[in-house]
């Protein structure tokens, strides 16, 4: 199977994306391999809703037809769907705050995005600190994006001075891997209305 599956019924699945893995194929067969070919190799019938950056882990949510597709789409656009991320950053981060700040594509340097006043979209994350750690200089946060954009928590902690442990674009420090994990999911199951969460934890 080479994934973990963390839920599935006859309109949905949702598994849990190893950091390093794309998860849509990428140009080139060396980028071939990715979460979504993984799933419907056993899953044939299932069709991405959302991503995860390749070096983003955690939750990640496809639809089991079309018809199932166009329904949870439907529910990101009204943003119905709540997710939540862990990360690690550098420094004492604020115990909670929002980052406002609009992004826009860094063209010359893609895939990197960049803070822009005049052309960038409006993006908004909330924030938590869950801990701090003094001798290292680190905090642990819970990431609350409002908006969806590429890269967006990663550039909004950088550019307030906190980037995320093992971001190689945006200066985070040194570590084996981007500490940035998609812990929860949270939706009104498009078939049922019954509220539909699930949960993973970081492993680092």
């Amino acid at each position: 199977m080479n994934f973990t599956l963390c839920h599935l019924d006859d309109h949905l699945l949702i598994v849990n994306k190893p950091a390093g893995l794309l998860s849509v194929p990428g140009r080139g067969p060396d980028k071939a391999d990715c979460v979504a070919a993984r799933v419907q190799a056993v899953y044939s019938d299932a069709l991405v809703v959302h991503r995860l950056d390749m070096a983003t882990s955690g939750l990640l949510l496809f639809a089991r037809g079309l018809d199932m597709q166009r329904a949870l789409s439907r529910l990101f656009e009204t943003r119905q769907v709540h997710k939540e991320y862990l990360a690690d950053v550098a420094g004492e981060l604020p115990e909670q705050g929002s980052i406002d700040l609009p992004l826009i594509a860094d063209w010359p340097n893609r895939p990197r995005q960049q803070v822009d006043w005049t052309h960038g979209k409006p993006s908004l994350t909330h924030y938590q600190r869950l801990s701090y750690d003094p001798v290292q200089d680190i905090s642990r946060v819970l990431l609350l994006p409002v908006t969806g954009r590429s890269h967006q928590l990663r550039v909004h902690l950088s550019a307030i001075g906190h980037p995320i442990l093992g971001d190689i674009f945006y200066d985070g420090r040194p570590a084996t891997r981007l500490h940035l994990h998609a812990s929860r999911l949270s939706l009104p199951h498009p078939v049922t209305s019954e509220g539909l969460e699930v949960q993973s934890p970081a492993d680092f």
